[in-house]
């Protein structure tokens, strides 16, 4: 009997999840995001991007406006309506399709990104693949790592739901398991950022804008961030 199709990414692409991100709390949450991401990009100026399970529209808007020509995958014809903004005018494309086979050939497009998706899938190391065949210069993800307080995310599950209401069990990956498997597909780490030190949960908690830069940008002058920073986004290139 064949597997259900993978379709986490219908869920945040909903109005539902977007809220989770409204207010001052959760614009400094995408702005930290479009940032660093279009930090990693800069080496591929005007550069093709399929997003993956991109219907919730974080990085469509930075993405289209730095230049760069973007399609957003889908597994259900509803992912569209969070971009419709962007597709409905010609400024970005989406395609419908499977996450674990997308419907396009082997290195069609020169970066391949994919975020709040990683953790959320049944066949994660088939999504790798995925998106490592179609990428023909570099892959961009996101996931919540082991070096943080994600370590301890089955036990802190209750206190995150508590707040954030509508959230889901997530899996955490070592960076060395996200490394590997992306390293035998041929592609190597070159550019890694991590986002928050402190529990994006707890910023939400606040309610506080100033208080989450306060704490995030002293625990980013001192090294705290870099080292178990969490969700990353990690950049990996094609090697050759």
């Amino acid at each position: 009997m064949p597997e259900a199709r993978e379709d986490a990414d219908v869920l945040t692409s909903s109005d539902g999840y977007a809220r989770r991100f409204a207010g001052p709390v959760g614009r400094f949450f995408l702005e930290r995001q479009a940032g660093a991401t279009l930090d990693l990009l800069r080496p591929f100026p005007g550069a093709s991007v399929l997003d993956v399970g991109g219907g919730h529209g974080q990085v469509t808007g930075p993405l289209v406006d730095a230049g760069h020509a973007v399609t957003v995958l889908g597994s259900d014809p509803s992912c569209e309506a969070r971009v419709r903004g962007w597709t409905s005018t010609g400024r970005a494309r989406f395609a419908e399709g499977d996450l674990m086979a997308p419907p396009f050939p082997e290195r069609s497009f020169d970066v391949v990104l994919s975020y709040r998706l990683l953790p959320h899938v049944r066949r994660w190391a088939e999504l790798v693949a995925a998106l490592a065949r179609l990428a023909r210069r570099a892959v961009v993800v996101d996931y919540p790592t082991r070096r943080s307080v994600n370590a301890a995310a089955d036990l802190l599950f209750g206190l995150k739901k508590g707040v954030e209401k509508d959230t889901r069990p997530f899996a955490v990956f070592s960076d060395a398991e996200v490394e590997g498997a992306f390293a035998a597909r041929g592609f190597s780490p070159t550019g890694r950022r991590p986002q928050f030190f402190f529990p994006m949960a707890l910023h939400r908690a606040t309610g506080s804008a100033a208080l989450a830069h306060a704490l995030e940008g002293t625990a980013r002058a001192v090294g705290l961030t870099r080292a178990f920073g969490s969700p990353v986004i990690l950049r990996l290139e094609r090697r050759g």
